[in-house]
């Protein structure tokens, strides 16, 4: 296997881990929905490292798709914690 295919593969691969671990955070909105808030702090500060990180994908000459898809997940969800923590 080259090296730019592997490269490859192991960006996507740990793009869909990071869609694992920011899938963790449904549980956080299910429990501030419910009336239990926890901690902002991790919600929003990965809120703004996801924003960071779409917009360095996109802003890179070529775009790294892998690492887009799985931060704007990450920006949709950790988004979503932070409102429902605010609004329940």
């Amino acid at each position: 296997m080259n090296s730019d295919k592997m490269i490859q593969q192991l960006g996507w691969f740990a793009s869909i881990m990071a869609m694992v671990m920011y899938a963790s955070y449904v549980d956080q909105i299910r429990l501030n929905i419910s009336g239990v808030p926890g901690s902002m702090l991790l919600p929003v500060a990965s809120t703004i490292n996801c924003i960071a990180w779409v917009g360095y994908a996109l802003l890179k000459q070529q775009k790294d798709w892998p690492m887009f898809l799985c931060n704007a997940l990450g920006v949709v969800v950790c988004l979503a914690t932070v409102l429902t923590a605010l609004w329940f």
